[in-house]
């Protein structure tokens, strides 16, 4: 229904605000737990597992969260846009920029009145916050690289969009969750 997405601006439009916040809150804990057990479990599983082995392990498991979550196998290799998965990984693996990145995110939203803009522009920002943010980071130059290839994924998964966006047919988020219909939504999967 309504742009056939499996994330949560569509659950929004279709089921309401309830609905649209559980898939955002899911998919954002499956990006935190996929990056955060191999953070957990490493250490008591992998005797002599180094920083350096546990940091990988952590940002593979995400990617993979990420990909699976995109790029769906049990949907045809079709998926949502993985803003909601991506926080959930770098949430777990760099707090501080993750969370300026949602503060932007939220802020662009508000003013916009568009998740897409809001997705976007955090997209955007998201690999500068990591890279000024992250200098004392000795995995600094592999969080700019990961964060700025999945930044450009979320960014190319959002093509529809920034064609509705730059023709003036985006829709707005409207309050309350009301249905999108697809012409609403371009029919954009």
């Amino acid at each position: 229904m309504g742009s056939r997405n499996i994330g949560a601006t569509n659950a929004y439009r279709v089921l309401g605000a309830r609905w649209g916040l559980t898939v955002f809150l899911l998919d954002g804990a499956k990006g935190f737990l996929a990056a955060r057990v191999p953070a957990l479990l490493g250490p008591a599983l992998f005797r002599g597992a180094t920083s350096e082995s546990i940091v990988v392990a952590s940002l593979a498991a995400g990617v993979a969260a990420i990909l699976g979550h995109v790029f769906s196998p049990w949907l045809g290799f079709k998926g949502g846009r993985g803003v909601a998965t991506s926080l959930g990984v770098f949430l777990a693996i760099v707090p501080v920029p993750t969370l300026l990145a949602f503060l932007v995110w939220v802020l662009l939203m508000v003013v916009s009145r568009r998740v897409s803009v809001g997705s976007i522009g955090a997209a955007l920002a998201y690999p500068f916050l990591v890279f000024f943010l992250q200098h004392g980071n000795p995995y600094r130059t592999l969080l700019v690289l990961i964060t700025t290839a999945i930044s450009l994924l979320v960014i190319v998964r959002h093509k529809a969009n920034i064609q509705r966006l730059l023709a003036g047919t985006e829709p707005p988020l409207r309050r309350g969750g009301t249905s999108a219909t697809p012409s609403d939504t371009g029919g954009a999967r």
